[in-house]
């Protein structure tokens, strides 16, 4: 969607980003399990990876959960969970191996608001791929883990590179600067939120931290919760 990603020119940046990129993402191996759970945003190439997934039969039972949440209520209206269910219809998931959850508004809703929903449904599934954007595979495995603690869950995204990723599948309303901004502002919430309680602690590497601050120092600061 993004003709080029600019962000990525300065080779200096690029190797704060790749830091922080290659950090989120968790490289879980794919295991059989009971249910997708597909955390949903303004990126659509997520829902695909869902359907992909449960094509490939790794679990009989297909989640979406999202409403609308700080980035995606600017431009859409109907609930993200909602879009997301249709492209993976149109992808040929048969809807009765669909639920929706589309009240959540962020993820540790995402994860609440489907636990609810399963158990109005009378389900018990023990074990969960969760379906996520590459760099917010860290931090929706430790949101499941401090919500739903006693689950088996593997992470998972799209398998795309970086630059692929920046350059054609965020959401034309961003740019790949905006993307960086937010994964700058993901790892800010992995480090802050274990204290709130809305996540399991994560060990930050040295590197890692350093790429961050660099990263703000340079700019990348749009997404950040002011903190006192």
């Amino acid at each position: 969607m993004h003709q080029d990603a600019g962000v990525l020119a300065d080779p200096r940046i690029r190797a704060l980003v790749e830091t922080i990129w290659n950090y989120h993402r968790l490289g879980h191996r794919l295991a059989k399990a009971d249910a997708i759970l597909v955390l949903c945003s303004h990126d659509t190439i997520v829902a695909e990876r869902g359907a992909e997934l449960f094509h490939q039969g790794w679990a009989p039972l297909l989640i979406f959960s999202g409403g609308l949440g700080a980035i995606t209520r600017h431009f859409w209206s109907e609930p993200e969970a909602n879009q997301f269910a249709d492209i993976a219809v149109g992808l040929g998931v048969p809807r009765d191996r669909i639920l929706i959850e589309n009240r959540s508004t962020n993820t540790g809703e995402n994860v609440a608001f489907t636990r609810q929903l399963l158990v109005e449904r009378g389900l018990d599934p023990q074990t969960f791929i969760v379906v996520q954007k590459p760099y917010m595979e860290r931090r929706s495995y430790a949101t499941f883990k401090k919500v739903w603690p006693g689950k088996d869950v593997i992470v998972t995204s799209p398998q795309l590179s970086m630059d692929d990723y920046l350059a054609r599948y965020s959401h034309e309303t961003l740019s790949p600067e905006d993307v960086v901004s937010i994964m700058v502002g993901d790892l800010q919430r992995i480090h802050l939120y274990p204290a709130k309680g809305f996540q399991i602690p994560q060990e930050i590497p040295p590197d890692v931290w350093l790429a961050y601050e660099q990263l703000i120092e340079a700019g990348f600061d749009r997404h950040l919760i002011h903190h006192g």
